[in-house]
């Protein structure tokens, strides 16, 4: 079973968060609470992939800049802001990796793979630990790797990961879905 997302917000919490964003896109010094409020979930999501903080630094504040930038194109579509955030961090990841010539960084943790071995119905975790680890860092394609990074490790809610991969809530679903079904043929 999944865990609640802890990016998770209230109707409550994103009528109000959406309150901000509008007194921001008027008056720009409003923006300050948006950057104050995510921030460092920012940072986090660009210094686990990038794995470089001074890059995770700079990418960040570029990630902020934008979001500045283009407030005036934002609209809200029932997430948290943070989702288009993490859009932007997201294309400024793939941007270092282009530029830098980095390699991936990811961060595993127990937690998320067994959370992946239950979504999957295995119940060899022991057996196919290690094997779902290597397999994950090394051999799923970017795409693949994101989707179960956000849903796994981060507990991203499909609505959310939607949101932030630009498709729609069913087929961040399905991808991942059918993602889980590729794990389950690999292992075995």
């Amino acid at each position: 079973m999944i865990e609640t997302s802890k990016y998770h917000a209230t109707q409550t919490d994103l009528a109000s968060e959406q309150a901000i964003v509008e007194a921001a896109k008027m008056d720009p010094s409003k923006f300050a609470g948006l950057y104050d409020k995510y921030y460092e979930q920012i940072f986090r999501y660009i210094y686990q992939r990038a794995d470089d903080k001074e890059q995770a630094f700079d990418a960040t504040q570029q990630v902020f800049i934008k979001a500045m930038e283009n407030l005036y194109k934002y609209e809200f579509r029932g997430v948290p802001f943070s989702s288009w955030l993490y859009r932007i961090a997201s294309s400024e990841v793939n941007n270092l990796y282009r530029a830098q010539k980095l390699h991936r960084t990811v961060n595993i943790d127990s937690v998320g793979v067994y959370g992946m071995m239950e979504e999957m119905e295995e119940t060899k975790v022991d057996k196919y630990h290690d094997k779902i680890v290597d397999i994950i860092g090394n051999e799923l394609p970017e795409d693949e790797l994101q989707m179960i990074e956000m849903r796994f490790f981060e507990k991203r809610s499909f609505k959310e990961i939607g949101e932030i991969l630009e498709i729609t809530e069913n087929n961040a679903k399905v991808k991942t879905y059918r993602i889980l079904e590729k794990l389950k043929k690999i292992i075995k």
